[in-house]
């Protein structure tokens, strides 16, 4: 298990253990990341997409378990690409992970080529704009670093035209072209029997089909259950790798990876009629033991799990059984129900767990009245986090500035002066 020196002290006189312990108790909760159940979520997306190379997509943070950390246990584990959104969330994987392919989702931008070329990643270019600037930039520098091609085949979102798309088939197949990639991205992939999957298939498969020679990618978590039709070269699996469900139809086949647990900071009795909480939504209806946790909204733990009178919220596992919220959730505390307990089954200082135990994320979603996703990047920097597994993944530590990466990654080339590149279709 690794956890992050600057949260948990090392000292000579105590064990590793007693250390951990020590310094979580500063902590009002402790939020644990399974590297080993993201790498079998992988490996099941693996499996599943074979022969296709199956990627991942830790961009926010990883969908907040760690980008550095879960890219070092992926990369340990056979994965070689991956993508970001953001060029400074690049920097940082880079700078973990020296040797895999980084794409950017965000796209290029006019003057940005250096960056890309500093680190050694590649734009995701979905706007004829984009790829005349990065065409400029690479021309002007001799720049061979390859880039992928958006196409939007239905989202309406970022990505070519097909007809755009089309209009530089020539210009692709006239080699010398730098693309490593063609892509799209799926619209409901998550419904199994959505018309609009098949009708981006098919716009895929025959725009794709004409970039010869270039790896083709649709497939994100759920649509690498779709099938192998829509697999093609590479899948992108995100939100799966972190536990969420890709067949929201079906069980899921996902291992979980978060666990978060929260203090209890305060035992205290209620009579019968008495409210709980901000607006005094909840009436106790019996002489009530509530348990007051360190956790609330600025934590990530959302407003609308809340419950009143007439409506039951989220739960949470004290002792070892669901007990349920009472009352509204507030900036930084809850109150918990734990009236059915045994008598001393919960004291203050204990933890109990709000993700994990049989609480899934999915189930948090849905008390949150959201998607798993939105759980997963709204988990807040308060709580203390630990990493365990990873094939001994090293400890949570800021690497050296870009020393190492800018000894095993090519600089962008002397400037050059170029006869200008061809013009792209208008």
């Amino acid at each position: 298990m690794a956890s992050d020196p600057k949260i948990i002290p090392q000292s000579g006189l105590l064990s590793a253990e007693a250390n951990q312990a020590a310094a979580l108790a500063t902590f009002g909760g402790v939020l644990t990341v399974d590297l080993d159940a993201i790498i079998a979520n992988w490996r099941k997306l693996e499996k599943t997409a074979v022969p296709a190379e199956c990627s991942a997509v830790i961009k926010a943070d990883a969908y907040g378990c760690g980008a550095e950390q879960v890219a070092r246990a992926l990369n340990k584990a056979g994965c070689k690409t991956f993508f970001v959104a953001t060029i400074e969330e690049a920097r940082k994987v880079r700078a973990a992970v020296p040797e895999p392919t980084i794409y950017v989702l965000g796209g290029y931008f006019q003057n940005t080529g250096e960056h890309y070329a500093q680190i050694n990643c590649r734009p995701v270019i979905g706007d004829l704009n984009e790829l005349a600037e990065w065409d400029v930039f690479c021309r002007r520098t001799g720049w061979t670093g390859g880039a992928a091609i958006h196409i939007d085949t239905g989202m309406n979102r970022l990505g070519l035209t097909l007809a755009e798309a089309q209009a530089i088939i020539p210009r692709i197949n006239a080699g010398d072209h730098g693309i490593t990639l063609v892509m799209s991205h799926l619209v409901a992939a998550e419904q199994l029997n959505s018309p609009v999957n098949a009708k981006q298939l098919a716009a895929f498969r025959g725009i794709a089909s004409e970039f010869s020679g270039v790896p083709a990618a649709l497939a994100n978590s759920s649509g690498v259950f779709l099938g192998a039709p829509f697999q093609f070269d590479m899948v992108r699996p995100g939100a799966a790798l972190y536990g969420v469900n890709p067949t929201p139809e079906a069980d899921n086949p996902m291992q979980p990876v978060v666990d978060l647990k929260a203090r209890i900071v305060q035992i205290r009795n209620v009579e019968r009629g008495e409210s709980v909480g901000y607006g005094g939504t909840w009436t106790a209806r019996r002489p009530t033991k509530l348990a007051v946790i360190a956790v609330g909204y600025a934590d990530g733990y959302f407003r609308a799990a809340s419950s009143n009178d007439g409506t039951r919220g989220a739960e949470v596992i004290v002792a070892g059984k669901r007990c349920p919220v009472a009352g509204r959730v507030s900036m930084d505390l809850i109150a918990i129900d734990i009236t059915d307990l045994p008598p001393n089954a919960a004291r203050r200082g204990h933890m109990v767990t709000l993700l994990g135990e049989g609480i899934t994320v999915d189930e948090l979603a849905h008390h949150f009245g959201t998607i798993g996703y939105e759980v997963l990047t709204s988990l807040g920097r308060r709580y203390a986090r630990i990493y365990k597994g990873g094939n001994v993944v090293e400890p949570l530590a800021k690497p050296a500035p870009a020393q190492g990466v800018e000894q095993q990654t090519p600089a962008p080339p002397p400037v050059e002066q170029p006869a200008s590149p061809p013009p792209l279709p208008g």
